[in-house]
């Protein structure tokens, strides 16, 4: 599949190789002259360069690296043949369970409830297309969840999983950042594209394990975290090279503090170039009042917190030219980040409906009954009634943070609270003076408490939403292997 000449190959530096990065198929030898594909299929036959390889040494290592190189070569029309065939048929327990150690490309297997395009792990393309059509049609929403950490990803997905339903995990410019970890210099937001990068590839192994469709996203991006944006881009880009689909299932532009033509231009750029590659892009449309991550418009305009259907129609407009775009709309009615009491926060979800109806008749009813998928920013604390009102208009995506915060730190402090007493040091504690405390202390502890916490949460924001058992699986099998107090685990 490849036309690298060997003796660049053989002389090129092993790190200057791309490493796999769709699970954990490491090539550890090569017969003589030949070079294997991801698939584990011969991909080319290679004569040996006399005049680059003198010894049976340098000829070993020269072909392990070209082998590790042409690791993620892509797959011929035949495979994608095979694939196809594959992903038509129900799927074993273990096929599901463990493709990153298996030889196929991505997951297979459907669910009963969900179009056949929707698989388990990350969904890109025609998946999020479907799977997203499919929740307006059944008048669910699915959450959207903002992670900072490996921990807090696998509550959403453990929880999602509980749940029978699918889930959105995405991350900020800030959380990205977090995520690479806050010593690692971020100039030029080289940590904020590293981090998310890093946290895709976590979702993409783990996402599949639980046997759950993932939409991978990330979150507001302001014209000056466009750099950011840019590497997020050129990530999906290259993996899309590698791989056929990108990294990522979305990204968001929140360009609502600029002119309306201007947010709309920009928008219509970065569509052109996701649709390329089979990402879908967020929008925002007005602004979203209160404080997250750094953004401030607890002082903005009030008039400013609600969208008109007029300018609804010009962004659906100007998107939909774009060939093969998939975008969604977070247009503004009254919505507000961060949790205020009951009342202070007045939002009105019939802006979004009296915006479908708007834009039905400028298309002549072509595209539906309810054209435009919406997203639902800053409902922390927002009324039930308000929530079921906006998914009975077309929202198909609500954005989950506070909430979940709190949920986390809940989890930690009722924790501190329970096991206090075993906490104050390493050694002694009520069940004696000499009785170690390791298993309280260990970091794993507290953070499954937070996790548990989250989950719990998070069961509330499926069900709020009516996104509870979509997927048709049922509930979860206990896990096994997992070790409790009495056998050496932790008490949380």
């Amino acid at each position: 599949q490849t036309s690298v000449d060997d003796s660049e190959a053989c002389s090129r530096p092993l790190n200057s190789m791309a490493v796999a990065s769709n699970g954990a198929f490491v090539v550890t030898s090569i017969p003589a002259g030949r070079v294997v594909d991801r698939t584990g299929h011969a991909a080319s036959w290679y004569k040996r360069s006399e005049a680059t390889v003198h010894s049976s040494e340098h000829h070993s290592a020269a072909f392990s690296a070209v082998g590790t190189g042409l690791a993620l070569g892509a797959l011929g029309s035949s495979s994608r043949s095979r694939r196809a065939q594959r992903r038509a048929q129900p799927a074993s327990m273990d096929e599901k369970r463990f493709p990153v150690l298996s030889k196929r490309r991505q997951a297979v297997g459907r669910f009963p409830k969900l179009p056949e395009s929707v698989h388990p792990g990350v969904l890109s393309g025609q998946a999020v297309v479907d799977l997203l059509n499919h929740a307006k049609k059944e008048g669910f929403a699915i959450p959207a969840v903002n992670c900072v950490s490996s921990s807090s990803i696998n509550a959403c997905i453990e929880a999602a999983r509980k749940m029978d339903a699918p889930v959105i995990i995405q991350f900020s410019s800030g959380g990205s950042q977090f995520y690479a970890g806050k010593g690692l210099d971020n100039t030029n937001f080289h940590a904020a594209i590293a981090g998310a990068v890093s946290g895709a590839y976590h979702v993409r192994a783990i996402a599949e394990q639980y046997g759950v469709p993932v939409i991978l996203h990330t979150d507001h991006c302001a014209k000056n975290l466009l750099p950011w944006f840019d590497g997020l881009v050129e990530a999906n880009e290259r993996y899309f090279e590698r791989h056929g689909e990108p990294l990522f299932s979305s990204h968001m532009l929140d360009l609502s503090e600029e002119p309306l033509e201007e947010n709309i231009e920009i928008c219509v750029k970065y569509m052109e170039r996701l649709a390329k590659v089979k990402c879908g892009l967020e929008m925002e449309l007005g602004l979203t009042g209160g404080e997250e991550d750094g953004v401030n418009n607890e002082d903005a305009n009030p008039e400013d917190l609600y969208s008109t259907p007029e300018e609804i129609y010009r962004v659906y407009d100007a998107l939909s030219k774009v060939p093969d775009a998939n975008f969604t709309i977070a247009a503004a009615f009254g919505n507000v980040h961060g949790v205020y009491q009951p009342g202070n926060v007045r939002l009105e979800p019939e802006i979004l409906g009296r915006a479908q109806q708007y834009i039905k008749e400028k298309t002549d009813g072509k595209d539906g009954e309810k054209p435009v998928n919406f997203v639902f920013h800053g409902g922390s604390g927002s009324d039930l009634k308000d929530i079921r009102q906006a998914v009975e208009y077309g929202v198909i995506k609500m954005n989950i943070d506070t909430d979940t915060q709190w949920s986390y730190w809940n989890g930690i402090n009722g924790f501190e609270k329970k096991y206090h007493d075993y906490l104050q040091s390493q050694i002694g504690n009520p069940d004696g003076s000499e009785k170690p405390n390791k298993k309280y202390y260990d970091p794993r502890a507290c953070m499954r408490a937070a996790e548990v916490s989250t989950v719990e949460r998070l069961q509330k924001s499926f069900e709020d939403l009516k996104c509870v058992s979509v997927l048709g699986l049922g509930p979860p099998d206990q896990p096994q292997n997992v070790l409790g107090p009495r056998r050496g685990g932790l008490p949380a």
